[in-house]
């Protein structure tokens, strides 16, 4: 587990861990597992029928986390993988996900991951996820995340995604079904480069009354990198559900963002905005009068965007 200094870096970048994580945790690396532990309340097992594992909180859970971040560090390894996780009543828990690649040759390295989570009444899952890639080789960097969550009564998600750099190309697809009085909030932040693409489609849908929903997303396209944006919340009782997108457009990059409610419910209060500009030329200004080159104000502002 962790072996040498590339495993250490890629593990820190997308999953902030600085030597063996405590409490449960499953490390997969090129294809296989690296490390696996269980805790008294989070058992992780093996699927025996294809690649992935379940994740199963006990009831009552509060406080814990569970690491499951992925590595690639070989060319040509492409996978899919299914993680599903059961979330008793009552719980509180930290999800740490995330997928990282270094690709130093000339062949693809790809991993499309699908998690789906069935949360149990008046719990809650802050669930994390970082995506990076990196390697000086012509091999593309490929990610393909999947996550499906239903909420039962009384539960929430809080999902927060970030594509750091490095990823050649991601289709990211995202659905949470929220039951009675359950909330869902997904905070998305991606940045592309080069000739990189991504595309976002993201579904909230509000079954139960009193349900909410929310998603933040924004993003930075530099260089000649192409984004689509298709988040949707769908009202179908007494709800209130918010989609915001803020774009950061720079070089000769595209931002396409197609923001939609619908609402099948006269109760149901939905609202969405867009957002697509360049940096603020006085924004600018103010930092290089402050010492800072035209190339580290940039920088400054766009970690501060995508904070």
């Amino acid at each position: 587990m962790m072996d040498n200094e590339i495993d250490r870096e890629l593990l820190e970048k997308i999953a902030d861990m600085l030597g063996k994580p405590v409490g449960a945790f499953n490390i997969r690396k090129d294809s296989g597992c690296d490390g696996r532990q269980s805790t008294e309340h989070i058992e992780i097992t093996g699927k025996e029928d294809k690649p992935g594992i379940d994740i199963r909180v006990k009831d009552g859970t509060v406080g814990e986390t569970c690491h499951i971040p992925v590595i690639i560090t070989k060319p040509g390894i492409e996978e899919m993988v299914y993680n599903d996780f059961y979330i008793g009543e009552n719980c509180d828990v930290n999800i740490v996900a995330g997928c990282g690649i270094h690709n130093c040759g000339d062949q693809t390295s790809r991993h499309d991951g699908v998690h789906t989570f069935y949360v149990g009444k008046n719990s809650h899952v802050k669930y994390t996820e970082k995506h990076y890639g990196e390697g000086d080789g012509k091999g593309g960097k490929i990610m393909n995340p999947q996550t499906v969550v239903y909420l039962e009564e009384g539960a929430s998600i809080q999902m927060d995604t970030t594509q750091i750099r490095g990823i050649d190309s991601t289709k990211r697809y995202t659905k949470i079904v929220c039951g009675k009085g359950a909330e869902a909030v997904i905070t998305e932040r991606l940045l592309t480069h080069g000739d990189q693409i991504a595309e976002s489609d993201m579904e909230i849908v509000l079954d139960g009354e009193d349900s909410k929903g929310r998603v933040i997303s924004r993003s930075v396209a530099q260089d000649e990198s192409s984004q689509v944006f298709y988040p949707r919340m769908v009202g179908n009782a007494q709800c209130f559900g918010h989609v915001q997108c803020d774009s950061i457009i720079m070089g000769n990059a595209k931002i396409k963002s197609i923001p939609a409610i619908t609402a099948n419910c006269t109760e149901a209060q939905l609202v969405h905005e867009a957002a697509i500009g360049k940096i603020a030329g006085d924004q600018l200004l103010k930092l290089e009068t402050l010492g800072l080159t035209e190339e580290e104000a940039e920088d400054c502002i766009l970690k501060g965007f995508l904070a």
